[in-house]
């Protein structure tokens, strides 16, 4: 007969295992509850939280058996509001951790019964590393503050120190939740809708320094703009770009379409494996520079360019990929959603004296039939697509033009793994599973998989 649990009961178990969110699991009677801040190995005393039928969340209370990979906590806040759910365990466990995660959902979702998952690559410092912040902005007791919601609410708590990224990005926010108190400009309400400042989005050139500011308001318009700027100017003089962004959707999706230059160009610059890169407000970049020169470069040897094959990279961004790849191919074809993305591509392959590059908008599944069609035959495939990882009618269009291989880069292994599946299901055989960890003290974890056609 099943135990029954109570909330607020107090109970004692060991944790067994971390989820994929790095939380805690712990069976009492063969009953599992999820809690944070723990590692497997650990004896601990949990308080229950809320009991679900099959699972529960239950609370930390003490530490009976500490592990010893455990470590003293860097920001309190950060667990709060679920910034840095792994800081708790040594740089060394975390990225054990990520390959037994890699490992375990390319088993149990892909059925790759003798993958080989190479350990993590780290980084040199898993601190400070994010060239990029997006932080909401509301009124707190009467006060515009910057912050971060506390987990699982829309609750903000200010923060001026946020540890995982930049230092230069954590100032440059303050100055800014400065300046907009001082010209009284009033933040963003959600339930009233009314009030103006939604996010303050900051990015951040590793290797130039250079800053773009995004003030993303719930208007076309702020007041005292020409002031805001000369005060951003002055306190921040690496800002070489300053963009109104309009967001007037009642939606959690932080960014507009609608982007209006207040001071200097559209972009700011930056590198990446030696080649130069111009990013716009709404272009996607790597949030850690160093670290995606590492994941690109995993990639790239995969791909085993010899200067005579056609490579297609899908999903490219503004042609980091791309054109570090056109650097060691014959041809590049490849497609990107975002026009705008297309747009700073395209600026990118003039910029860096590279030809070899041909840039398509649209969706990766309406843009490769095309290509098909024309006769295109390609010998390597990269692919690098969004979370909910390959449409089902590109990975059919990517079996019938059957590349030689093909390099799958991904931010989420589950989909990763399902799509490998399907892949493996039609001629491809797994070769190796390349985990790369660009978000250090967070359960995230990037990898590179290589599939070879079964000759």
């Amino acid at each position: 007969m099943m135990t029954i649990f109570k909330k607020n009961q107090e109970l004692t178990g060991r944790v067994q295992d971390l989820t994929s969110e790095g939380a805690g699991v712990v069976k009492i009677d063969g009953y599992p509850f999820f809690v944070e801040g723990v590692i497997p190995g650990e004896l601990i005393r949990l308080k229950v939280m809320k009991v679900g039928k099959s699972f529960g969340f239950a609370r930390l209370v003490e530490l009976l058996e500490p592990s010893a990979d455990r470590v003293e906590i860097t920001d309190p806040i950060g667990c709060q509001i679920g910034t840095m759910t792994l800081q708790h365990m040594n740089y060394d466990a975390q990225l054990r951790y990520k390959q037994q995660q890699v490992d375990q959902i390319f088993r149990r979702i892909g059925g790759f019964d003798d993958v080989e998952v190479c350990p993590t690559i780290g980084m040199n410092t898993p601190w400070q590393y994010r060239n990029k912040a997006q932080i909401p902005v509301r009124q707190v007791n009467g006060v515009l503050e910057t912050g971060f919601f506390r987990k699982n609410s829309h609750d903000l708590i200010p923060v001026e120190n946020f540890h995982i990224q930049h230092p230069e990005i954590d100032r440059a926010i303050v100055v800014v939740r400065n300046v907009l108190r001082a010209l009284a400009i009033p933040a963003y309400d959600e339930t009233t809708q009314q009030g103006l400042v939604r996010h303050v989005v900051v990015k951040r050139g590793h290797y130039s320094g250079e800053m773009m500011i995004i003030l993303v308001v719930n208007d076309k318009q702020l007041p005292n703009e020409a002031d805001i700027v000369a005060r951003l100017r002055k306190q921040l003089p690496a800002v070489v770009s300053i963009v109104l962004n309009t967001n007037t959707k009642h939606t959690n999706v932080i960014m507009g379409r609608e982007n209006r230059v207040l001071y200097g160009q559209d972009y700011y610059s930056d590198t990446m494996l030696g080649l130069s890169f111009n990013i716009s407000a709404n272009s996607f970049y790597q949030v850690n520079t160093p670290q995606a020169e590492t994941l690109y470069q995993v990639a790239i040897d995969a791909a085993q360019l010899t200067g005579e094959e056609v490579v297609l990279d899908a999903y490219c961004g503004i042609g980091t990929i791309s054109l570090a790849l056109a650097q060691q191919a014959k041809q590049v074809y490849a497609m990107e959603i975002v026009p705008e993305a297309i747009q700073m591509a395209n600026l990118n392959a003039k910029h860096n004296a590279i030809g070899n590059v041909v840039f398509e908008v649209g969706k990766a599944e309406a843009v490769l039939p095309q290509w098909n069609e024309s006769g295109i035959q390609f010998d390597v495939a990269v692919v690098d697509p969004p979370r909910k990882g390959l449409d089902e009618t590109f990975v059919q269009t990517l079996i019938e033009q059957s590349p030689e291989r093909i390099v799958y880069v991904s931010c989420n292994p589950a989909t990763c793994a399902r799509d490998c599946k399907k892949l493996c299901e039609s001629g491809y055989q797994l070769q190796w599973v390349q985990p790369v960890d660009l978000f250090g003290q967070t359960a995230h974890v990037e990898t590179v998989v290589l599939l070879s056609r079964n000759k």
